[in-house]
């Protein structure tokens, strides 16, 4: 029997079988099984396509090593001249969609020109054409130098689609890509089956499937890791991770990410404004009893934005921790006291800030509720709101936001640049960023360092950015997030993607 690209519908679910000849159905000896929490809500990869690029599906021009530098994809090479305005990139040799039909820059042109037109990654960058000038040569002419663009095309929003995965109305019907596997069946928003693509244009897998499932709750994940039917179980309850580090069926491995915990202060408040404040109120802040006894991820406790894999941007400083007589003395010196209830007083007013976090992420408040405990004993009163995310941008918007506690990923581009444009790039700051710092030098520096080509210049510009917000503190980390993922020991070549890109599927091998 064989099959070409048959589609089902169910209500609720998009069902596609890739059109092949039969070969082995999956069964639990050739499939890998994985679970994570994330789901998918559609098959254009500008919406979801984070799930069809780590299920290496689909493929971008640039990939990122484990410390964001630009290494080859569907792009063997590439060079940039006039400044950076113009980059020129070749493609890979022998690269053919699922479907059979080749890759060529002319396919890539056209599909990078739709991508544009749609919410992602592409959109704001100064692009003025994209167009094919050979058969595997592709040039991206720009307004001005954009630094970034790498990045950008890196991002899971601009993977290649075939021609033949758009319906006429220019929609995604099919996900018909480049990757070593290919849809075997998938069932939107939870589940996706891939198999081996045979005609891959680079490491063929030895994995002949591999089974994705939407896991949204912790506990049902441990579960699937404890009784093996999880072979790659991502995003364990930190708390559970002792019990599965001593199964003999599996591993645990710890891998930190670009995300981070921070509170976001509103500078134009009159406790907020003055740096000893602020200082004080950092150090006031056990990272590591909020690192060990509340994420249960010790060591993860941080006064920095950036993990040290993001080298350019990372600081090699020592860690300011808890210090919390020094804290008190930075606030004697600002002429603030601590009445009969241990409140900090100061011309008849008591230092009392309102803070507003989201459930979305249920560390978030637990950690808030620690933070308010320990400013107490500061002398601080935190009055602690649980709402919707969207109150924490909508609260920088009208000004009347005063403390957040949010979670910051800096590494949905591998070059952080574009997202610290719009966090710090401007004295009014950004939804997810500074709140009125006012800071000229560094602003100017962060939008002068987007059209930078010397990476040594770069680099010092990005230390000097990183320095300012460590001693200015616009916001204050708290703990830099981290990936605990359980392996079937079944399986050899696991590696973690720090920037979530990829699970490396086709390295993976039975032992």
């Amino acid at each position: 029997m064989s099959w070409f690209c048959r589609i089902l519908l169910i209500p609720g679910f998009f069902w596609i079988l890739s059109g092949s000849v039969a070969q082995a159905q999956p069964t639990p000896a050739n499939t890998v099984n994985i679970q994570a929490a994330f789901e998918f809500s559609s098959l254009d990869p500008t919406r979801s396509g984070y799930i069809f690029t780590r299920m290496q599906v689909l493929e971008t021009l640039f990939n990122v090593d484990e410390t964001g530098r630009l290494i080859p994809g569907l792009a063997a090479e590439w060079s940039q001249r006039e400044g950076n305005r113009i980059w020129d990139i070749q493609l890979q040799e022998g690269v053919v969609f699922h479907d059979g039909t080749p890759m060529t820059a002319g396919v890539v042109a056209e599909h990078l020109n739709l991508a544009r037109t749609r919410p992602g990654a592409l959109q704001g960058v100064p692009i003025e054409r994209i167009e094919a000038v050979g058969e595997r040569a592709l040039r991206i002419t720009l307004a001005e130098p954009y630094r970034p663009l790498g990045g950008v095309l890196a991002n899971y929003s601009t993977a290649m689609l075939a021609p033949g995965a758009y319906d006429e109305e220019g929609s995604v019907k099919a996900l018909i890509g480049t990757g070593p596997y290919k849809v075997y069946e998938i069932a939107v928003p939870h589940r996706l089956v891939v198999q081996r693509f045979q005609d891959y244009w680079g490491k063929v897998a030895e994995v002949e499937y591999a089974r994705y499932l939407t896991g949204h709750r912790a506990e049902a994940r441990v579960l699937q890791a404890r009784s093996g039917q999880g072979d790659l179980v991502f995003g364990l309850d930190p708390a559970a991770v002792p019990m599965l580090e001593r199964l003999p069926n599996l591993q645990v491995v710890r891998s930190e990410l670009p995300r981070t915990l921070a509170l976001k202060l509103n500078l134009a408040h009159p406790y907020l404004s003055d740096g000893d404040a602020r200082q004080a109120l950092s150090l006031a802040i056990n990272r590591s009893g909020i690192a060990t006894a509340i994420l249960r991820t010790p060591g993860a406790g941080t006064t920095q934005l950036f993990p040290a894999h993001m080298g350019a941007w990372h600081l090699d400083t020592g860690e300011a921790g808890f210090n919390l007589a020094r804290a008190e003395a930075l606030m004697a010196g600002l002429g603030w006291e601590k009445n009969a209830e241990g409140w900090l007083e100061k011309n008849g007013d008591r230092f009392e800030l309102d803070l507003i976090t989201y459930a979305d992420r249920p560390e978030l408040t637990t950690v808030a509720t620690a933070v308010q405990d320990q400013w107490r004993r500061l002398g601080v009163k935190l009055n602690v709101n649980i709402t919707n995310s969207s109150s924490i941008p909508a609260g920088h918007q009208d000004g009347s936001l005063e403390v957040a506690l949010i979670a910051r990923n800096y590494g949905t581009i591998a070059d952080p640049l574009a997202i610290m444009i719009r966090d710090f790039g401007s004295g009014k700051g950004g939804d997810w960023g500074s709140m009125n710092w006012s800071n000229p030098t560094i602003q100017a520096t962060l939008n002068s360092m987007i059209r930078e080509s010397d990476d040594a210049v770069y680099r010092q510009q990005a230390q000097a950015v990183a320095q300012s917000v460590y001693d200015d503190k616009p916001l204050i980390p708290v703990a830099s997030y981290v990936q605990q993922t359980s392996v079937s020991r079944r399986l050899t070549g696991f590696r973690f993607d720090p920037y979530e890109r990829s699970f490396f599927l086709n390295e993976l091998a039975w032992k």
